[in-house]
């Protein structure tokens, strides 16, 4: 597949796994109680309303990993803010791990209707429509795959790292904060420059790539 080819296929993946991820959040946030997201227009599908321009170009770039603008929520809506950020922060990887099983399922459906096999797919011997089907489920799950995965690294910003500190006595807060910042961002580019961040995500990727198709 050319590069402009791909890119063109993986846009509307990138658009689709980002705003669903961050309206997830949003929406989580909102059944616990914050109106936050709403008051913010953040309870859209609409990728205006969620993209980040860096974090998008990271995405492109590497055709695995990046993010969007946060959505703001106010965890002293919850009963228990604590727990409440826990699931808020497990909503966006799981939106994406849901659209992976989907496009999985559609992808095992043209494999079912059209008599290939995963082998013609690997070594791209398909042409016309079947094949573009085929090539945008399967970059879509890759991607979904690797961004709810890389999002639940327990390193702020990111989603894992709300998880784990609600599971953490509170008295590690503190080294939370201290990377809630820039400081961990500096680590996360630091990951992917180095490819650190691939070795580390990539080996999971792979695996529940096998375990859907």
């Amino acid at each position: 597949m050319s590069g402009i080819s791909e890119l063109i296929i993986l846009i509307p993946i990138l658009l689709l796994s980002l705003s669903f991820h961050e309206f997830s959040h949003g929406y989580a946030s909102f059944l616990l109680g914050d109106p936050t997201p709403k008051q913010q227009g953040r309870l859209t599908m609409n990728p205006l309303a969620h993209l980040d321009v860096f974090g998008t170009l990271v995405l492109i770039m590497t055709r695995r990993f990046g993010w969007a603008k946060p959505v703001p929520i106010n965890p002293n809506y919850y009963k228990s803010p604590r727990k409440g950020l826990m699931v808020v922060g497990f909503a966006g990887p799981g939106s994406n791990f849901f659209l992976a099983i989907i496009f999985s399922l559609l992808v095992r459906g043209i494999i079912t209707i059209s008599n290939i096999n995963m082998t013609a797919i690997g070594q791209l011997k398909l042409s016309g429509l079947v094949s573009t089907s085929l090539r945008f489920f399967v970059l879509a799950v890759i991607i979904n795959l690797s961004l709810g995965i890389f999002n639940l690294l327990p390193v702020p910003p990111l989603d894992g790292s709300k998880i784990l500190r609600g599971m953490l006595p509170r008295s590690f807060d503190h080294y939370f904060d201290i990377l809630e910042g820039p400081a961990g961002m500096v680590v996360l580019l630091i990951l992917a420059y180095t490819g650190l961040l691939w070795k580390i995500i990539g080996p999971v990727v792979n695996f529940f790539f096998g375990l859907l198709l």
